[in-house]
């Protein structure tokens, strides 16, 4: 019996831990990348973990950007991720939002993170070990999601958002940049 070999992953969101925060970026002239991205990235990718981001996106709903806007600056963002030798193996966005956002967009889903629905298409979708992988994330929502889809570590970066006094607890390990994130690798 050949059982196959499923693959570990570093799932991340996106702003606040590719990119800096600024609210709503859709453009690759105010997006900003977090320092040591790359180097993190590349250090995971070269251990043999997929590279998938995961990231709510209500600007979409909102209309404040489309999503040819979100996926014209994915696929720069790709681009300088492979500048870097980094493959990124899917990027899963959710475009929903409960109260906030225009008719077709305004509802409750599976995908919005606390929820793990973008985990779990990532997860099935690329033959991931979930309890082999990591997610990095910058809110609680991004902790519940992981633990929702079972993700074996799950990591908060301090991006200078203020985060709920509980968040913490949430996370197997809390860090102040992604530069430190390397550390699980010789554990």
């Amino acid at each position: 019996m050949n059982v196959q070999q499923k693959n570990k992953a570093l799932f991340l969101d996106r702003d606040g831990v590719v990119n800096v925060d600024h609210g709503y970026v859709y453009q690759s002239d105010k997006f900003e990348f977090i320092e040591g991205v790359f180097s993190t990235c590349k250090t995971f990718y070269d251990a043999g973990y997929k590279i998938i981001i995961v990231t709510n996106q209500s600007g979409i709903g909102r209309g404040y950007y489309s999503e040819i806007d979100f996926l014209a600056l994915t696929e720069w963002m790709k681009d300088q991720f492979s500048a870097h030798s980094i493959e990124v193996t899917d990027v899963y966005f959710c475009p929903h939002h409960p109260k906030k956002a225009h008719p077709e967009y305004l509802k409750e889903c599976s995908c919005r993170k606390p929820a793990p629905g973008m985990l779990l298409e990532g997860i099935d979708t690329h033959s991931i070990d979930p309890k082999k992988s990591i997610m990095v994330g910058d809110k609680l929502s991004d902790m519940q999601a992981a633990s929702n889809a079972c993700i074996g570590v799950k990591v908060l970066v301090r991006s200078g958002k203020n985060l709920p006094s509980d968040a913490p607890q949430h996370a197997d390990l809390v860090i102040d940049s992604i530069n430190e994130l390397t550390a699980l690798l010789s554990r």
